[in-house]
């Protein structure tokens, strides 16, 4: 046989014999490959699997408001000059009661013309401007004052109160923390009643989603009112707001290696 013939005869055992050197002993149980395309490694071998969720309560510290500034008038620019005028008054009122300027925001204007549909006609009887000012990072111990002070002021529209947890960050590693810890145990409780012992952990997925754990007062939610008097009639049922408390869910499913 001349070297050409001879050289993919060559090549073949060799091969072979690389290949066979990489394969584990017969009669292994478990095996981790790695797929370099797609960056991940597959374990084969028994394995366990197990969901936890696990919550942990604070109470939130800080409030966001979302009202508004309604006014009326006959002509457009008066309506948006009153308008505006309205709401510098609030502005400078949350200013001088220590909010800060980068926590109030204009998140919305329009102006409408205010029809009279009597008569079978739709004529223009004036203008209604509205502006609706976001204002975040209110400390709620000093939320009464806040928004009884704002309905001097001129606001006449609560549209929601929202709370939050300054630390919510922390208090959601924590509940994270708590779902490996009761997911080990769930997989403990039944690799045992298989006869099993629970192994290294294959993979960790973070089911749950993340938020800025709020949530809102909706017995305050588009309260409108047209007539300052009334405003505070509504916003004495407000007094001594009580926020309750906010929890934090964290969700995960866990994989583990399942020993016998």
């Amino acid at each position: 046989m001349n070297k050409k013939a001879l050289l993919p005869v060559l090549l073949t055992a060799v091969t072979a014999c690389i290949f066979a050197a990489c394969q584990k002993p017969s009669g292994s149980e478990e095996e981790i490959v790695f797929d370099p395309g797609n960056q991940i490694s597959y374990y084969k071998g028994n394995a366990i699997t197990v969901n936890s969720s696990e919550k942990v309560t604070i109470v939130p510290d800080i409030a966001e408001i979302v009202y508004s500034v309604r006014t009326q008038a006959k002509n457009a620019a008066s309506c948006q000059q009153e308008n505006t005028a309205s709401v510098n008054q609030v502005i400078d009122l949350l200013k001088d009661l220590n909010v800060a300027e980068a926590s109030i925001q204009t998140s919305d204007y329009y102006m409408n013309p205010v029809y009279d549909y009597s008569e079978n006609t739709a004529r223009i009887t004036g203008y209604e401007a509205t502006t609706t000012l976001t204002v975040s990072d209110l400390p709620i111990d000093e939320l009464d004052e806040i928004l009884a002070k704002s309905v001097d002021g001129g606001i006449n529209t609560i549209q929601s109160i929202t709370y939050m947890a300054s630390r919510y960050d922390e208090s959601y590693h924590q509940a994270l923390t708590n779902a490996v810890s009761a997911a080990y145990e769930k997989a403990s409780v039944l690799a045992q009643a298989a006869g099993c012992t629970v192994g290294n952990v294959i993979s960790i997925q973070e089911t749950s989603g993340y938020s800025e754990a709020r949530y809102t007062d909706t017995a305050l939610t588009n309260m409108s009112r047209s007539m300052k008097k009334e405003a505070e009639y509504s916003l004495a049922d407000t007094a001594g707001i009580m926020p309750g408390e906010i929890q934090i869910e964290a969700s995960i499913v866990a994989e583990y290696q399942l020993n016998e």
